[in-house]
């Protein structure tokens, strides 16, 4: 195996992943990908006898008949039901960490009933819980985010700026409105290698579910506050913030509006975070979709050749911003070097007195990091995703900011996505400032279990990161080296998954 370049990383190989017993076994095995580029793989730990199979009863709590984590009385409820109806229910309470912003303690209690070797044997048992009214689905104990001894599986990218000759890029592989396999995008780009980006819309919608920037021009407005990755080609300077954008609409008489967002459907704004009077909420919620009945969007050409339909007002401008045609509805072609304007509610009364054909939109589009304006330029790409997994090398997790904590009494997302282990996806910079993706593998259970968004700061932590944020994980998490030979082994039953985006190491000059 080639040794890591840098004194400083191997030294750190000698530093074990803080997952699990400090006397697990760890494993790890290191590549050159190409001049300053390398691989390691990382293997940690072993399935133990006290993992098992479980059913998790689905719980009612305000809003969600199926919650997966209720209230204390709710849960006991349930158990006593469960009991009466002759099963042995286990009602076990839930404990969060403290982050940078939601203090640690009880979460919540979830009901669980038996314990099974197998997953198969668990579900043999679905069918009595159903026939006594009740609702469950299957749960692996070394997922659970709690104390484990793995396995853990992770893959590491280490990019050395001032050796690798090449850019790092972000990539959509074609338009929005598509999506593609990490493994196509490195193959037909011929890339040294690539992992999964930006959260991102169903295909025909749009693309990022938050900010991106893709070689300077924006193509999805911010979830205002997350955490976004500030990307040059060069991977020199690579740096982290909580990003925001201020989008605005000037007509030629001087009316102006503000424009809600960009490549995406007017009136629905997915992880939220917007702006307008959305409901239920303007601040960023993730896996969540908000409303908003009156909203302007624009449409770019990256999107695709045309922009949704539906009821409305679209305004179509040509490459000065003139008026070149005012729709009565929502769908046309957009022009090369051109866009248009979508429009809903008041905002399409808005658009119809104001976009008169042979006049002029003036669009106005800012990033800004904490009220100061983010210089776009063609060699610069913006990910936004979140939550911020390493501040000022410290373990840094800000999850109400970042939307992890999500309004009313519902904690289901809050359990599974943040306390539960998953697959997940990371980026950082270190001292020196190379840059790290990495891909953890998880929700396989006996060859890796995944991490919790806690473990996932301090795992980034210890692999040498400064700086460091998460990215689209699940069964998005993917990477992929020349020729688009899978690295990571991807969650989903189907197999590798479609993403919105990618992050590419491309060689040859920048």
């Amino acid at each position: 195996m080639t040794a890591l370049a840098a004194p400083a990383t191997a030294a750190a190989r000698t530093s074990a992943l803080p997952l699990g017993p400090s006397s697990l076994h760890e494993q790890r095995d290191t590549r050159q990908l190409a001049p300053g580029v390398t691989l390691t793989t990382i293997v940690r730990g072993e399935k133990s006898a006290a993992d098992v199979w479980t059913l998790h009863v689905r719980l009612a709590v305000p809003g969600n008949t199926s919650a997966v984590i209720a209230p204390k009385a709710t849960a006991e409820d349930a158990a006593r039901r469960l009991e009466s109806a002759g099963f042995h229910p286990r009602v076990e309470a839930v404990d969060g960490p403290r982050f940078a912003d939601v203090r640690a303690g009880r979460v919540g209690y979830v009901v669980r009933v038996g314990r099974y070797a197998t997953e198969a044997d668990a579900k043999k048992d679905l069918p009595a819980l159903n026939a006594a009214g009740f609702s469950a689905g299957t749960s692996y104990t070394a997922q659970d985010g709690t104390a484990a001894t793995g396995p853990w599986r992770l893959h590491v990218i280490s990019v050395d700026p001032g050796r690798f000759g090449g850019r790092v890029v972000s990539s959509v592989g074609g338009t929005l409105t598509a999506t593609d396999k990490v493994s196509d995008l490195v193959r037909t780009s011929g890339a040294v290698a690539g992992v999964n980006g930006t959260y991102f819309t169903a295909g025909g919608k749009g693309g990022s579910a938050g900010l991106h920037v893709l070689n300077g021009e924006l193509t999805s407005e911010a979830n205002n506050g997350r955490t976004a990755l500030i990307l040059p080609q060069s991977g020199r300077g690579a740096r982290f913030a909580q990003l925001s954008t201020v989008l605005r609409v000037r007509a030629q008489d001087r009316a102006g509006r503000e424009l809600d967002g960009v490549n995406r459907l007017p009136g629905l704004v997915d992880n939220c975070g917007g702006v307008g009077g959305d409901q239920p909420t303007e601040r960023p919620q993730h896996d969540v979709t908000c409303t908003d009945p009156d909203e302007l969007v624009a449409f770019t050409p990256v999107y695709g050749a045309s922009s949704p339909a539906g009821d409305g007002a679209e305004a179509v401008l040509d490459a000065s911003g003139r008026v070149t045609e005012l729709r009565p509805a929502r769908g046309t072609a957009i022009p090369a070097g051109g866009r248009t304007v979508q429009a809903i509610g008041t905002a399409a009364d808005w658009l119809r007195d104001h976009a008169r054909p042979g006049t002029r939109l003036a669009i106005s589009e800012q990033v800004l990091d904490r009220g100061r304006p983010v210089r776009l330029d063609a060699r610069t790409s913006i990910l936004g995703a979140g939550p911020q997994l390493v501040r000022d090398g410290r373990a840094w997790v800000d999850a109400y900011a970042d939307g992890l904590v999500h309004t009313g009494d519902d904690q289901s997302f809050y359990y599974n996505w943040v306390l539960r282990r998953n697959p997940r996806t990371m980026v950082g910079v270190d001292r020196r400032g190379r840059l790290l993706m990495v891909a953890a593998d998880g929700r396989a259970p006996g060859f890796s279990e995944g991490l919790s968004i806690e473990e996932a700061a301090k795992v980034m932590r210890s692999l040498g990161a400064v700086q460091a944020m998460n990215f689209d994980g699940g069964g998005s998490t993917t990477m992929a080296t020349a020729g688009g030979a899978l690295v990571n082994r991807p969650s989903d039953g189907t197999g590798e998954r479609s993403v919105g985006d990618g992050i590419l190491l491309l060689p040859g000059r920048r």
